[in-house]
C-alpha cells in the first residue's frame, strides 16, 4: 500500500518523468535524458518512502505498541507532564528517510486533546528537537484509565505534519492516523509505572513493536 498523502508527489514525479523523456526523444538532448533518469529515481524513492505496510500486533491487551518505524534514541525519567502527571518516562523514536513514516495509534482509548506547535527544525534525533521542534502533541486515556502522551515531531527536513485525530475521537491501537514527511521523530510519554521493554539503540515497528 502507499500513504495517500504521498499520491501528488508521485503523479507529479511520473509526470516530470515521461514529460522528460518525450522531450529528450523529441530533441535527441542527452541532458534532458539525464534530467529525466534522476526525476525517475526521485520518484521512485518517494513511492518507497510512502509505503504504508499491513500491521498487526498480537500484544497483550494492556500493552503499549510502538506509534512508528524507526530506532530508538532516548529513554529517559521525566519529573512531570501536565497530562501525564507527576514521575513520567519518555521514550522517543528516530525515524529516518528510509523508514516507514505512517504513525500509529499505541493503544485503545479516547483521544483526550491534540496541540499543534510551531517550532524550529533541529536535527530529530537531538534531544531539544522535543521540546524546540515544530510538532504535534496527542493526549489520550486507554481503555483501563492510563493517560499517554505521543507527539509527532518534525526534524530537520521534515517540515509537514499530518496528524488526523481529534479530541473526542475513539481510538484502536494500530490504527493510522498520519505521518511526518521526510524523516521525524516521534516520542512516546507514560507514567512512571510503566515496564519498558525496549533499550536505546532498539529497532521499532509502527503498529506492531512493544513499548
Amino acid at each position: 500500500m502507499i500513504a495517500r498523502e504521498g499520491l501528488i508527489f508521485i503523479f507529479i514525479g511520473l509526470v516530470l518523468t515521461i514529460a522528460t523523456i518525450w522531450l529528450a526523444n523529441r530533441t535527441n538532448s542527452y541532458t534532458l535524458f539525464g534530467v529525466s533518469l534522476v526525476t525517475g529515481l526521485l520518484t521512485i524513492f518517494v513511492t518507497f518512502f510512502f509505503r504504508d505496510p499491513v500491521r498487526t500486533s498480537s500484544a497483550a491487551a494492556n500493552a503499549i505498541i510502538s506509534p512508528a518505524d524507526g530506532r530508538v534514541v532516548v529513554i529517559k525519567q521525566l519529573e512531570s507532564h501536565p497530562f501525564v502527571g507527576d514521575s513520567a518516562v519518555q521514550v522517543s523514536i528516530f525515524l529516518s528517510v528510509f523508514n516507514v513514516h505512517v504513525n500509529r495509534v499505541p493503544a485503545n482509548g479516547m483521544i483526550d486533546y491534540v496541540n499543534y506547535n510551531e517550532g524550529e527544525f533541529h536535527v530529530a534525533y537531538a534531544d531539544k528537537a522535543s521540546l524546540l521542534n515544530e510538532q504535534t502533541e496527542i493526549g489520550m486515556t486507554t481503555e483501563n484509565g492510563t493517560k499517554l502522551v505521543f507527539k509527532q515531531i518534525a526534524g530537520l527536513i521534515a517540515r509537514r505534519i499530518v496528524c488526523k485525530l481529534e479530541a473526542g475521537d475513539t481510538v484502536t491501537r494500530g490504527d493510522r492516523f498520519g505521518l511526518i514527511r521526510f524523516g521525524s521523530r516521534v516520542d512516546l510519554i507514560l507514567p512512571a509505572s510503566a515496564s519498558i521493554d525496549l533499550k536505546i539503540g532498539d529497532k521499532t515497528l509502527g503498529g506492531e513493536t512493544v513499548i
